[in-house]
C-alpha cells in the first residue's frame, strides 16, 4: 500500500496462486489481480488475467486493453480457480504424456513428436474447441456425438493421478540429456526462441494474406 500510488494498477505473474491468498485485507487490493505470461513471455503473447473476488471489474477491462495494445494476447479468467487456465490444461496433458511414458506406450521422443508434429500443429492457431468444430460436418455438436463416447472410455482406462515418480522423471530426464546435453540447454532455449520468433511472424502474415 505504502509503495503504490492511489490510481496504480498491481500485476503479479504468478503462475498458480490466485490473487486473494495475498491481497485479503490490503488497502489497494480492487486495483491487484493477476497477469501471467506463458515463458518466454518476449514471444509467446498470451496473458492470463485473473481478478480475486475484490478486484475492482473497470481495473480488469483496463489491464485487458493495456495489455492487447501492448501487441499481447490477454485472456480472462472469470473466477479463481489455482494454476488458471493454461497451467491445469498444461498439467492434464502433462500428465497423461508421464503416463504413458511410465507405462511404457511410447518414449519421451515419440510423445513430443505426436504434439510438435501432430496437435501442436493445430493448436498453433486455433485451440481444441475450434480444432473439433472443424472436424465433423456439422461442428462440434457432432464431434461430440461421434467422438465423445470414445474419448470417454479412453479416460476411464486411466488411472487415478499420481504424482510422476522419480523412476519415471528420470527416465524422461534421461531422454532429453540424451537428445540435448545439459551444458547445450542455452542453445537450445535460443534455438526454441527463435523458432517461436519465425512462427510469429508467419502468423502474423498469415492473418494478414488469409484472415484469423
Amino acid at each position: 500500500d505504502a509503495a503504490v500510488g492511489s490510481e496504480t494498477f498491481v500485476g503479479s505473474s504468478s503462475s498458480g496462486i490466485p490473487a486473494s491468498v495475498f491481497t485479503e485485507g490490503v488497502e489497494c487490493a480492487p486495483r491487484c489481480l493477476i497477469a501471467h505470461p506463458i515463458n518466454p513471455p518476449y514471444v509467446i503473447p498470451l496473458v492470463e488475467i485473473c481478478p480475486s473476488p475484490w478486484t475492482d471489474p473497470s481495473v480488469v477491462d483496463r489491464v485487458w486493453s493495456l495489455m492487447s495494445d501492448a501487441g499481447m494476447a490477454p485472456v480472462r479468467v472469470t473466477r479463481e480457480i489455482d494454476g488458471f487456465i493454461a497451467n491445469r490444461l498444461q498439467a492434464a496433458l502433462l500428465w497423461e504424456a508421464f503416463r504413458l511414458l511410465e507405462s511404457g506406450y511410447a518414449t519421451a521422443q515419440d510423445i513430443d513428436r505426436t504434439i510438435s508434429a501432430g496437435l501442436g500443429r493445430r493448436w498453433a492457431f486455433i485451440g481444441p474447441f475450434e480444432t473439433i468444430d472443424l472436424n465433423a460436418p456439422r461442428g462440434l455438436a457432432d464431434y461430440a456425438a461421434r467422438l465423445a463416447p470414445g474419448f470417454y472410455e479412453f479416460v476411464k482406462q486411466g488411472e487415478p493421478a499420481e504424482p510422476w515418480s522419480a523412476e519415471v522423471i528420470g527416465k524422461a530426464h534421461g531422454e532429453c540429456r540424451s537428445r540435448v546435453a545439459e551444458s547445450e540447454l542455452p542453445a537450445r532455449q535460443a534455438w526454441r526462441d527463435r523458432r517461436l520468433m519465425a512462427l510469429a511472424a508467419h502468423l502474423n502474415r498469415a492473418r494478414t494474406e488469409i484472415g484469423s
